[in-house]
């Protein structure tokens, strides 16, 4: 595909799916079939609120290579023909990355999320290399995830800027390391489809942002795909409004479920309440308490999204 025809498939509300599990701690294909197709059903997996699979919140790094490549199968078959679906890739090098690359586009992928290779101590030139060496090798959207924080220097706009020329360089899931400014992203987001990351989505979208990662959409799609309506509009104190909302509703029981376990059972948690179980997670991560259960319940009808489980 073209780097104009991606960019217009990889933004909106990103939206990062949960990968579903048995009680054994298996991966369920055939839940995940039914959730994905309920997913398509709520207006998700479309060019303005992608699917991601194999995300760190969909638990990709504990599902083996085989895993990965079968819950692509599986949620690319069961979204349809016309759906977008991104997916992660693990953290390799710049040949086990093409490979995996290679395989995800085989199986229907639109786009992919990379890490920075940070496992290598690499540096901006390296950047650059890995990355365009990617896109060379494949005809599939690169959204580069920023992940400074596993110890590796943070993407600079001189490095954006040279990664022009990787034709499938399309985004850039965003948060700016605490010495940098946030704002510096306007520098290449005329550019590069920008996808915030770090809780500033309107501000991202008025500095020429292409989009958000959320963690709700999947169990209730219309919050998201409103927002992003707001923002697209420029109704911006409107959009700000309604993430202040229901952010101040989530926050201190988020700091809760992360004090009782570290990991991403929030996503399989707001599934399970709206009455689309998803399964636990996989340990270390351990699944929320009865009591976190209840309080998120509660959290939900004072928002007004639906409890059915």
């Amino acid at each position: 595909m073209e780097r104009d025809e991606l960019r217009k498939l990889i933004q909106g509300t990103v939206v990062t799916t949960p990968t579903p599990m048995d009680k054994d701690m298996k991966v369920d294909y055939a839940r995940i079939t039914d959730v994905t197709r309920w997913w398509v059903e709520q207006g998700l997996g479309t060019n303005v609120a992608p699917l991601k699979v194999c995300a760190a919140g969909g638990e990709g790094p504990a599902l083996t290579d085989s895993e990965w490549e079968q819950v692509i199968r599986t949620t690319v078959n069961a979204a349809g023909p016309d759906a977008v679906i991104m997916c992660a890739l693990k953290a390799k090098s710049t040949y086990h990355t093409i490979e995996d690359a290679k395989k995800a586009q085989d199986l229907g992928i639109v786009g992919l999320q990379v890490d920075l290779p940070f496992s290598y101590h690499p540096n901006q030139d390296d950047y650059v290399r890995f990355f365009t060496d990617i896109s060379d090798q494949i005809d599939i959207g690169i959204m580069i995830y920023n992940t400074f924080w596993w110890g590796c220097p943070g993407v600079t706009p001189e490095t954006m800027h040279r990664l022009r020329d990787a034709e499938h360089v399309v985004a850039l899931k965003y948060s700016s390391p605490p010495d940098r400014d946030y704002d510096e992203m306007q520098e290449y987001s005329d550019y590069f489809n920008v996808i915030n990351n770090g809780g500033k989505p309107v501000r991202c979208h008025q500095l020429g942002g292409r989009g958000y990662i959320t963690s709700t959409a999947t169990a209730y799609a219309p919050f998201d795909l409103n927002f992003w309506s707001l923002l697209e509009a420029k109704k911006y104190d409107e959009a700000q409004a309604e993430m202040d909302k229901v952010d101040s509703k989530f926050k201190d029981w988020r700091v809760k479920n992360k004090d009782h376990s570290g990991g991403y059972q929030h996503l399989k948690a707001y599934m399970k309440v709206v009455g689309m179980d998803c399964g636990e997670t996989r340990e270390p991560s351990h699944w929320l308490s009865d009591e976190l259960m209840d309080e998120l319940r509660d959290i939900f009808r004072e928002i007004g999204w639906p409890v059915k489980g």
